[in-house]
């Protein structure tokens, strides 16, 4: 997989100059988990939670100031979107009891979850529409709106394939908001939060070792947007062997991190001044950081920048853990594209 994509970069190129915006909701119910609201509910605008709704406060809460600017200009608005929440949470506790018997399953913890949304290109005009659904972390339908047909990898989904497949009615509901009316909310949350969604933050460099035998990691940290390019290069040519990339996470404060592993286990020291990490993201010149062992941060020395590294790690799965509980179908969702396409 990793030679794969280090052909495809190689044949394409980064292109960190288009920016693809996104709106998704998140709805989850469960059930065996006490210390957790039977149900939940998460919107975000390029991965900025804007909204959240529990089935305990039965309310919703804006999570950014500019994104409740419908709410205060009609406040029937936000009651009716509550009552529509409350019906949400009554369908999908119904579908979630539909599943544990199709599943000939009664008690332990069980998951339903839903993700939907839309993407929007901002410079070609591209747009793309989804909708998933998952049940205890595996796939269970999603939708194809190519054909307009829904894809069922469980047979146990087939029941709900074959009915959706002939409510034609309800497809276009789906496919019209999915193509149209989610863009069209996503483009007016952009302009409501232009000035924090659309602003640049330049990422902070650094490079860290654990010990002698452990790879460099290349950590870049308080950037935004998300859509950041990280790359190792010897020569001035970019490596996909040796490199580990790691997934762009978000940090408390808005912004993002990522790092890159580069193994130099069969790499003499003399020759790491070949070794340089790259940063690019739109809006600045690219960042590059020489592999030099004087620029490393490493246990045996100053502990702070690892410590704080690994705090930051810490806040960050607890920023993911109550913020977003389904995102992983996000990440399920790009897997199975890739998986489709390769087939």
């Amino acid at each position: 997989m990793k030679a794969l994509i280090g052909l495809l970069l190689l044949v394409f190129g980064h292109n960190v100059s288009s920016v693809i915006h996104s709106l998704q909701s998140f709805h989850t119910v469960s059930s065996g988990l006490s210390t957790f609201p039977e149900y939940v509910m998460v919107a975000m605008v390029d991965e900025v939670q804007v909204e959240y709704y529990d089935s305990n406060t039965q309310r919703i809460i804006t999570k950014q100031d500019w994104a409740d600017q419908d709410y205060r200009e009609d406040p029937d608005y936000m009651e009716r979107e509550t009552e529509n929440r409350r019906g949400n949470q009554q369908v999908f506790k119904g579908n979630l009891g539909t599943l544990k018997k199709r599943f000939n399953q009664t008690g332990d913890v069980h998951i339903f979850q839903r993700m939907n949304g839309c993407e929007w290109d901002d410079e070609d005009g591209t747009t793309e529409g989804y909708e998933q659904h998952g049940y205890d972390g595996e796939d269970f339908l999603s939708l194809d709106l190519k054909t307009m047909t829904w894809v069922a990898p469980v047979h146990q989904a087939f029941p709900s394939k074959l009915r959706w497949d002939h409510d034609t009615a309800w497809n276009q509901y789906v496919k019209n908001y999915l193509t149209k009316e989610c863009v069209d909310w996503l483009k007016k949350l952009l302009a409501y939060g232009k000035s924090t969604l659309q602003r640049t933050e330049r990422p902070r460099v650094s490079l860290l070792q654990r010990s002698p035998s452990s790879p460099v990691v290349c950590h870049a940290t308080g950037f935004y947007p998300n859509r950041v390019v990280v790359f190792w290069r010897r020569d001035g040519q970019e490596l996909h062997e040796q490199v580990d990339p790691g997934e762009v996470l978000p940090n408390h404060d808005g912004t993002f991190q990522v790092s890159v592993d580069l193994d130099l286990t069969a790499v003499p020291q003399e020759d790491w001044g070949r070794y340089e990490c790259v940063v690019q993201l739109k809006g600045i010149e690219d960042i590059s950081t020489p592999l030099d062992p004087a620029l490393i941060r490493t246990n045996r020395g100053d502990k702070s920048h690892i410590l704080a590294f690994i705090l930051t790690g810490v806040a960050v799965l607890a920023v993911v853990a109550a913020a977003v509980v389904g995102v992983f179908l996000y990440r399920k969702r790009n897997n199975y594209e890739k998986a489709s396409q390769t087939s």
